[in-house]
């Protein structure tokens, strides 16, 4: 819009004579401590209050006697041809010389034939800021709270675990004492089993041929197929025995606790057991692919990384929806160790993958996560002086890469 074209029209005083408007508004505007600037047609200023020439000095504190003109340029493209429109205009706007924060106000219509045009202006820079600290003090107290309620979380879980730990560390205790009767009994009775069929078999050579009740019972017992089953059958449950043991071995390694110093341990030992205790969660649509590199022992403490690799193999078998392969792969940069796993799953999306280490951020469904196994992970990988790097594409799959020092730093 077209500004004044006398310089002077914004310095009118109340006194003069303004027929459009009169005597009794122009009064009312001296008195108020709101800018009002009262317009013509063109928006060309008629008449500037004397708050709005104190407005316009503060706002251009550099030039000697400042047009109220100078307010009209605070307002955006559009306000006019919206407040004509919809008969008014609201907005706020930032001075940058002064740092000054004014709302504005723009009214149009018509009263008894005639245009009115007039505008607002409120210094609300004391406001502003009262409102950005009262922001502030918000957003900072939401922070506090989220690190309380994340601290508070990340507790209860590790108090779980330690919980679960000394439990499984208890319970495989118990169970390994009798795995190992069982398995050195199985062993025994394997060879009493091999002693009595010798001497079956040498009965059975020194039979009379003609023995037809013998042939008769051995037949009717089924006795061949006894002699051919019954190694077969104790080799087999001595197998299941040792798949037992190993399960067990695994489990105490696992759950671990006590000692959390850090101590040189290795990471293919964990991350097998690891899988061993999820594996009944992944068997039945994962393809899993081992490249494991030749790594030297690592410091650290095994059951809080076991505890991260858990919690990445399980967010893997996840993100695969039916069948899909799950890869771990190891090896050594310089003076660090890292351990990967890649899935073929659904991947994560660009927006979420900025977020996916805060506590309490799932992008699983209702029920299915609580938004913790990732912060839980970064803040042990953190604690030993390591990180995760993540790489995702969505319907590609995603690879998180845990890099642990190979030695942890002095504590001096």
């Amino acid at each position: 819009m077209n500004q004044a074209s006398d310089p002077n029209a914004g310095r009118r005083s109340t006194h003069d004579a303004v027929p459009d408007w009169g005597n009794d508004i122009l009064w009312a505007l001296s008195v108020v401590d709101i800018a009002v600037l009262l317009l013509d047609d063109d928006a060309s200023v008629r008449h500037a209050n004397q708050a709005a020439n104190a407005l316009a000095t503060r706002m251009c504190p550099e030039r000697p006697d400042p047009s109220p003109d100078a307010l009209l340029q605070l307002l955006p493209d559009g306000a006019w041809q919206q407040a004509c429109t919809d008969g008014r205009w609201h907005g706020r706007a930032r001075v940058a010389d002064s740092g000054l924060v004014i709302d504005i106000a723009v009214y149009c219509g018509s009263h008894h034939g005639v245009q009115r045009l007039f505008a607002v202006f409120d210094d609300v820079t004391a406001r502003a800021g009262r409102e950005l600290e009262q922001k502030q003090r918000h957003e900072e107290l939401q922070r506090t709270y989220d690190r309380l309620a994340s601290a508070q979380e990340q507790l209860l879980q590790s108090e779980k675990m330690a919980s679960i730990g000394q439990l499984a560390a208890g319970v495989a205790h118990e169970i390994n004492n009798p795995i190992g009767y069982v398995h050195s009994n199985l062993g025994t009775l394997r060879d009493y089993v091999s002693s009595l069929l010798a001497l079956l078999e040498h009965h059975a050579a020194q039979a009379s041929p003609d023995d037809d009740t013998l042939r008769h019972l051995r037949e009717r017992l089924d006795i061949d197929f006894i002699v051919g089953d019954l190694p077969q059958l104790l080799d087999e449950s001595r197998e299941g025995i040792e798949r037992v043991t190993k399960i067990v071995q695994d489990l105490k390694e696992f759950s671990h606790v006590g000692d959390e110093t850090p101590r040189a341990v290795d990471l293919h030992k964990g991350l097998d057991s690891t899988i061993n205790i999820v594996w009944n969660d992944l068997k039945y649509k994962v393809q899993l692919d081992k490249h494991y590199g030749e790594l030297p022992l690592v410091e650290c403490n095994p059951s809080e990384l076991n505890q991260v690799f858990m919690n990445l193999l399980i967010n893997a078998g996840q993100a695969i929806a039916e069948r899909g392969t799950i890869t771990l792969a190891t090896g050594v940069d310089e003076d660090q160790a890292w351990v990967s796993v890649t899935d073929s799953g659904c991947g994560i999306a660009s927006d979420a993958l900025q977020r996916i280490f805060d506590p309490f951020f799932t992008t699983k469904p209702i029920g299915r996560g609580t938004g913790l196994g990732l912060a839980i992970a970064y803040r042990i990988v953190a604690k030993h002086h390591g990180r995760i790097e993540v790489r995702s594409r969505p319907g590609f799959g995603s690879t998180f890469r845990v890099v642990l020092p190979i030695r942890q730093p002095s504590s001096g």
